[in-house]
C-alpha cells in the first residue's frame, strides 16, 4: 500500500522556504538602504566634529572644509556598503568570494582611518584633553613635592649648628672665667670661641631665612596647582581652559626653579669650608710665656673641634646636594584628536561605538550572504536529471504519484458527503473499436 504524503510536508518544501526568504529580502530592501543611510550620515556628522578640531584658519573656512570632509565621508560609506550589499551575496565562486571578503577588510581599515578616529575625538576628546590635563597635574605636584623635599632638607642640618653655635659660645664663656686656660679674662681664646660661635650662628640665620622662602614658595605653587585642578573640573570649552592651563604649568615651573636653587645647602657646604680649610690660628697674647703656651694648646683643641664640626657639616650638605635634582616636562598642549589617540586604551567604549557606527553594515551584507547562500540551497533541486539512476527515477515517479494522490484525497476526506460513483464515459461517435476493425463484416 503506498505511503501517503501529509499537505503540511508539503508546505514546508524547500521550494516553499526559498520562497519565503526571497520575499523577506525583498521587502527588507528598503529598510536596508534607509538603515545604511542613517549610518552613514551619523558618521558624517561626528566626522564633522572631529575634524573641526584639525582645521586652522578663518571660521568661514573651517566650516566648509569640515563640512564637504564629514559629506564625502558619508557618500563613501554609504556608496561602499551597498555595493556589496548588491553584489557580494551573489558571488559564489570560492575566489570571487574571497576578493570580496578582502574587499570589505580594505574598505573597513579606510573607513576607520578616514571617519571612525575622528568619530572617536568627538565622543570622547573632551574627556581625552581632560585626562591629559590631570595625568600633567599628578607629575607637577610629583615634581613640586620633590623640589620641596630638597629644598627643605637643609633644615635638618638647622640643630647640628645651632648645637655647635652654642657650644663654641658656653666654651666662651668658660674661658673668661679661666676654666679653659686657668687665667680669667677675655683673652685670644674667648675672642676664638666668640668668633666661631657668631659664623655658626650666621649661618643658622640664613638657613632659617631660607626655610620661609621655601613654605612660601611652596605655598604658591600650591595655589597654581589648586587652580589647574579647577581648570580640569570646569564646564567651559576644553581649547580654553587647555591654555589657561598651560599658563599656570608655566607658572608653576618658575616656582619649582625657584626652590631648587633656594636651598641652602650649597652655603652650608662653603661655610663648612671655609671653616675648615680658611682656619687661622690667631697667635697668643698671654703676657707669660707659661700662659701663652696654654693659650697655644687650647687653640689648638678648637682647631681640632672646628675640623671636625665642618667635616660632619660638609657630609650633610653633600649628601642633600646628591639628590636627583627636578626637570620637570613642559606642558604640551593636545588637540581632542591627538589626545583620543595618545590614550586610547583608556577610551576602549568610545572607540568600539565610534569603528560600530562605520561598520555595522557588515553585519547587514553578511547576513544577506547567508540568506541568499539558503535561498540558493533550498531552491535547487538535490540532483540532478542526468545524474538519476533507473531505479532513483522510478521512485521519484512513484513519490511524484503519491503527492498527487495526496492532494486529491485530502479535500474528500474533510467532507462527509461520499462522493458519487463515476458512470463511464461515453464512447464518442467516431471512434472505431480495433476489434471491428480486424473483423469486418
Amino acid at each position: 500500500m503506498p505511503s501517503t504524503i501529509s499537505p503540511a510536508s508539503i508546505s514546508r518544501s524547500p521550494l516553499s522556504t526559498s520562497v519565503v526568504l526571497s520575499k523577506g529580502v525583498s521587502r527588507l530592501e528598503a529598510t536596508l538602504k534607509l538603515t545604511t543611510a542613517i549610518l552613514a550620515l551619523a558618521a558624517g556628522v561626528y566626522t564633522y566634529l572631529g575634524v573641526r578640531e584639525l582645521l586652522n584658519g578663518s571660521p568661514t573656512t573651517v566650516f566648509f572644509a569640515a563640512v564637504i570632509y564629514s559629506v564625502a565621508v558619508s557618500v563613501g560609506i554609504y556608496a561602499f556598503w551597498i555595493f556589496l550589499m548588491q553584489f557580494m551575496p551573489h558571488v559564489t565562486g570560492r575566489g570571487g568570494r574571497g576578493l570580496m571578503f578582502g574587499c570589505m577588510l580594505l574598505g573597513s581599515l579606510m573607513i576607520v582611518a578616514m571617519s571612525s578616529w575622528l568619530n572617536a575625538s568627538a565622543l570622547a576628546g573632551a574627556a581625552a584633553v581632560q585626562q591629559h590635563l590631570a595625568i600633567t597635574v599628578q607629575n607637577y605636584t610629583r615634581d613640586l613635592d620633590t623640589a620641596n623635599t630638597n629644598a627643605i632638607a637643609a633644615q635638618g642640618l638647622l640643630p647640628d649648628i645651632q648645637l655647635a653655635s652654642s657650644r663654641f659660645a658656653k666654651l666662651a664663656d668658660a674661658e673668661r672665667a679661666g676654666s679653659l686656660t686657668g687665667t680669667a679674662g677675655s683673652g685670644t681664646v674667648v675672642q676664638l670661641l666668640t668668633q666661631m660661635s657668631g659664623q655658626l650662628d650666621g649661618l643658622g640665620q640664613e638657613v632659617q631665612a631660607s626655610g620661609k622662602r621655601v613654605s612660601a614658595l611652596y605655598e604658591q605653587g600650591g595655589k597654581n596647582l589648586a587652580k589647574m585642578r579647577e581648570l580640569i573640573s570646569d564646564r567651559g570649552p576644553i581649547s580654553a581652559r587647555s591654555d589657561a592651563f598651560a599658563s599656570e604649568s608655566l607658572a608653576l615651573m618658575g616656582v619649582i626653579a625657584n626652590l631648587q636653587q633656594t636651598s641652602v645647602a650649597p652655603a652650608v657646604k662653603r661655610a663648612a669650608t671655609s671653616l675648615s680649610s680658611g682656619f687661622i690660628a690667631p697667635a697668643a697674647g698671654g703676657r707669660s710665656g707659661d700662659l701663652a703656651e696654654r693659650q697655644t694648646a687650647v687653640v689648638g683643641k678648637v682647631e681640632s673641634s672646628i675640623a671636625a664640626q665642618a667635616t660632619s657639616l660638609s657630609d650633610a650638605a653633600d649628601k642633600i646636594l646628591a639628590m636627583p635634582r627636578v626637570e620637570p616636562a613642559r606642558f604640551q598642549s593636545l588637540t581632542p584628536a591627538e589626545a583620543v589617540l595618545r590614550y586610547a586604551s583608556d577610551f576602549i567604549p568610545s572607540w568600539a561605538g565610534a569603528i560600530s557606527i562605520d561598520l555595522m553594515p557588515a553585519v547587514l551584507v553578511l547576513i544577506l550572504c547567508v540568506v541568499h547562500a539558503a535561498i540558493r540551497r533550498e531552491g535547487l533541486p538535490a540532483m540532478s536529471g542526468s545524474d538519476m539512476t533507473a531505479g532513483e527515477l522510478v521512485a521519484a515517479l512513484q513519490m511524484a504519484r503519491e503527492v498527487e494522490e495526496a492532494r486529491r484525497t485530502v479535500p474528500n476526506e474533510t467532507k462527509d458527503i461520499p462522493e458519487p460513483p463515476s458512470e463511464p464515459a461515453p464512447a464518442e461517435e467516431n471512434v472505431t473499436s480495433l476489434s471491428s476493425a480486424r473483423h469486418p463484416k
